[in-house]
């Protein structure tokens, strides 16, 4: 079980950025009495979200250094990188870009970098998440 939770955990990971991004927040707005009333919904699970990238990104910093074990795991080189960066993307979203989208600073602007780094997070969870199935302990074990 724990060679499969690397796996898991990216799996985790992107999976909740695949769902609150691009399909809780559109339906709160589209669901809310307000758009205000969203906005603060849609920050309090972003939020959420940050934070659940981060335990995601430490699990998996643990697990690529595993004590019991002579080397790394064949997924945690290729991996690194992006769970790193993921967890950074994460970090910069919540205190830097979060901030002025709820003081209401140039939204334009402060929505679209906020998006593009969402959207480049969700490309390091799926790229971690590759990197963990590709190198799946026992290919083809899932059915048995």
């Amino acid at each position: 079980m724990l060679e499969r939770l690397p796996a898991l955990v990216a799996a985790l990971w992107w999976g909740s950025l695949s769902t609150i991004g691009p399909v809780v927040v559109p339906l709160l707005f589209a669901q809310l009495p307000s758009p205000a009333l969203a906005g603060q919904m849609a920050a309090r699970l972003f939020a959420a979200q940050t934070w659940v990238a981060l335990a995601c990104g430490l699990v998996l910093l643990l697990a690529s250094r595993p004590r019991h074990a002579p080397q790394q795991p064949p997924w945690a080189n290729a991996a690194m990188v992006f769970i790193l960066g993921g967890m950074l993307l994460a970090l910069l979203s919540q205190f830097g870009v979060a901030p002025r989208i709820m003081a209401r600073q140039d939204l334009r602007l402060w929505h679209s970098l906020g998006t593009a780094m969402y959207a480049l997070q969700w490309c390091c969870a799926l790229a971690v998440l590759w990197q963990t199935l590709r190198h799946d302990p026992q290919p083809g074990a899932l059915g048995r």
